[in-house]
């Protein structure tokens, strides 16, 4: 594993570059709001690629790499991420075309900047359909509605969020637990390296 410091219109991002022997892919993963690389979702998903030969990039973002726990506005994530994929492609990803994707507002900024990156597909663990406990409800399905890539989404069956629905080209799997998709890394791994076999 590599480390690879990169700098965007946001401040320096931050790319654990996992290297698969003959990689036929490549995935590229991004953190949620609050939590960071080595969240257990994100291992197993990472786990589960490296073993079907996906050079597998975990990035930190900025407000991250700065200390910051809280996320900037989505226009500086999307544009940051935008960067360090492009940045990837030029360099260890060079010739592998990427899924992107990433745990819950990872996954957001995934889907919302799929077209930019010239992903291949999406990998969303545990997507934030809809805040709860809010009076006037927020869904956030047309952020998935708009990847007209192949997407696979893992999701805690008991996750306060909810559960989207499949569509036309997005698969959706429920796994044991809830939001932080700890319960069960297993099912996570099984989950992605059975998608990644049908893509």
């Amino acid at each position: 594993m590599s480390v690879v410091e990169i700098e965007t219109p946001r401040g320096p991002g931050r790319a654990h570059v996992h290297a698969a022997d003959d990689a036929r892919g490549a995935i590229v993963l991004g953190h949620g709001a609050g939590g960071g690389v080595e969240a257990p979702d994100l291992v197993a998903a990472r786990n589960a690629a490296l073993g079907e030969r996906f050079t597998v990039v975990l990035v930190e973002q900025p407000y991250r790499v700065a200390g910051r726990r809280s996320p900037p506005p989505a226009g500086h994530l999307d544009e940051a991420w935008i960067a360090i994929v492009e940045a990837l492609r030029r360099g260890p990803l060079k010739g592998l075309s990427p899924i992107v994707g990433g745990r819950s507002m990872g996954g957001r900024v995934a889907c919302r900047t799929a077209e930019e990156t010239d992903a291949v597909g999406v990998l969303c663990l545990a997507f934030p359909l809809e805040p709860p406990g809010r009076k006037q409800p927020q869904t956030r399905l047309p952020e998935l509605d708009a990847v007209s890539l192949p997407v696979l989404v893992v999701q805690g069956e008991r996750d306060p969020f909810g559960i989207p629905p499949p569509g036309r080209s997005r698969e959706v799997v429920t796994v044991p637990g809830d939001h932080g998709l700890k319960a069960d890394p297993e099912a996570v791994a099984e989950a992605v390296l059975g998608w990644l076999r049908r893509s």
